[in-house]
């Protein structure tokens, strides 16, 4: 799918100009402009921290600049609010798409008019919302509530909302960072039709190969700054990295294999209801086997089942011979097992609390004193430790987590369950929604903890990342195993023939 020219000629859709924004002492955003054409998807690189969420806030009218002006069609305007965004036509779908669950979806899809008048046209409204879905390919039954719903059909209700809304610019922060490879392949379509519409889009991913197969124009910053604003032809994957983190930086490439010897964790036909059956694999020392399928196939189910979350009906486990069969995460912390969640923010991290407390949360035992009291010093010597080992930037250690950019929380939620000591770390989803810089970090720590010889189990969205970092490849549909690659033989092409049930 080639993106195509665009006719730069035009008048800008919108322009940003000169916008500076400080927050205190920390200057978010330093006299930066940018161009947006009608009919353009233009991709904003960045690592975390670098400006681009504080850009989208003050286009879609959440937060004032200090400085600098605002164009739409030429002519100066203000965004006072999110709602006067919308009505002046820019709107916003973030990672995690902002649907009201006890609403149905025609409701979500019109919740943001407030043209509709004192009465409600139910009729109208729900003839009208079918409509737009169905324009835009999209099955969903416009009655049904919000609440069972995909994240894909989610964010599909919320592009329908935007079309509702006769949005010009639309907004896309990280939208493929929860979707599976045919989720995210239907999106990219919804965003070329979009763009055949005369929309404008502005395309946020940490995902190189979707911003080089999709964007018109590139644009990178750094550290608050404009560093540079090309067309798609003008840039490679490799210039951008390194204008993003001011370094050079190369891609992510495989690693070397290694001869893994005793096995670890033994799976025989395990099962879940309703989740998953006849699951076989072995983790060996110093192995790293990736989980690949699409979202729903399953794979997340494996993990929770063998840390107790959600335990198994079925099959039969040993975790260095012995048999595993946990009833409650604890007891798979206890047997040597860590987990690491896909979802640091709800179920990784307590975000008001301090690096070095989330740290010490499931081993807290280990800092207790004599009259049981914890030792906030052998938290604190602790977390500064794994402050260095993971390079995670904070001012202190006792700093709450929240205040941190994604890729250093994903490092302290590693630390967390680092601290416990596993024989089998299991990683679920490890570099979702972190820059490239950061993903580069993890991927290597994840290297060296297995040369170490720990046994790790990686689920991951991310094919190139599983592919790259794995030994093997498990590949899952439909909560059933359909084959174990060696690495030699895992190929995209292969394992997506695997996941979508397509191999002979």
């Amino acid at each position: 799918m080639a993106a195509l020219p665009i006719e730069t000629h035009r008048r800008p859709v919108m322009e940003l100009r000169n916008i500076s924004k400080s927050f205190g002492a920390t200057h978010a955003l330093q006299s930066v402009s940018l161009t947006l054409h009608p009919a353009e998807i233009h991709s904003l690189l960045g690592e975390n921290g670098a400006g681009k969420s504080t850009l989208i806030k003050i286009m879609t009218g959440v937060h004032q600049p200090d400085s600098g002006a605002i164009h739409l069609d030429g002519a100066p305007v203000q965004m006072a609010s999110s709602a006067d965004a919308q009505r002046k036509g820019v709107a916003a779908i973030y990672q995690e798409p902002l649907l009201f669950p006890d609403l149905d979806v025609a409701e979500n899809i019109f919740i943001g008019h407030q043209d509709r008048g004192p009465f409600t046209r139910w009729a109208s409204m729900y003839e009208e919302s079918a409509r737009i879905l169905d324009s835009i390919g999209v099955q969903i039954d416009v009655r049904a509530s919000a609440r069972g719903l995909t994240l894909a059909e989610q964010q599909s209700i919320e592009i329908a909302k935007a079309i509702s809304l006769k949005a010009r610019v639309l907004i896309m922060d990280e939208p493929t960072a929860s979707l599976s490879a045919y989720e995210s392949e239907r999106l990219f379509q919804l965003m070329q039709d979009l763009r055949g519409r005369g929309v404008s889009i502005v395309f946020i991913s940490h995902r190189m190969d979707e911003v080089f197969r999709l964007s018109d124009t590139v644009t990178v910053f750094r550290d608050g700054r404009h560093i540079s604003s090309r067309p798609r032809a003008a840039v490679t994957p490799q210039s951008a990295i390194a204008e993003m983190v001011g370094r050079e930086m190369g891609l992510l490439a495989p690693r070397a294999t290694t001869a893994a010897e005793g096995v670890v964790l033994s799976v025989d036909r395990l099962g879940r209801d309703g989740a998953f059956e006849d699951v076989s694999f072995e983790i060996r020392k110093g192995e790293i086997v990736g989980f690949a399928g699409l979202v729903g196939a399953g794979r997340t189910d494996v993990g929770l089942a063998l840390f107790g979350i959600a335990p198994a009906h079925r099959g039969r486990a040993t975790l260095d011979g012995r048999p595993h069969a946990p009833r409650s995460p604890r007891q798979a912390i206890d047997g040597g097992i860590a987990y690491v969640s896909e979802d640091r923010r709800q179920l990784g991290l307590s975000l008001p609390m301090s690096s070095s407390a989330n740290i010490s949360l499931p081993v807290l035992d280990r800092f207790r004193g004599m009259l049981g009291m914890l030792s906030r010093k052998k938290e604190a010597e602790v977390a500064d430790e794994f402050r260095r080992r993971l390079h995670i930037k904070t001012a202190s250690v006792e700093a709450p987590v929240g205040r941190m950019s994604g890729g250093n929380q994903q490092k302290v939620l590693l630390a967390k369950w680092l601290n416990t000591a596993p024989r089998l770390l299991i990683l679920d989803e490890p570099t979702r929604g972190i820059d490239v810089g950061a993903k580069a970090e993890v991927h290597q720590f994840i290297w060296e903890l297995a040369a170490q010889g720990m046994a790790i189990m990686l689920i991951s969205s991310d094919l190139p990342e599983v592919l790259s970092l794995s030994d093997r490849v498990l590949v899952m549909r439909e909560g059933k195993q359909m084959a174990t690659l060696d690495r030699k033989d895992a190929t995209e092409q292969v394992v997506m023939a695997h996941a979508t049930g397509q191999a002979e």
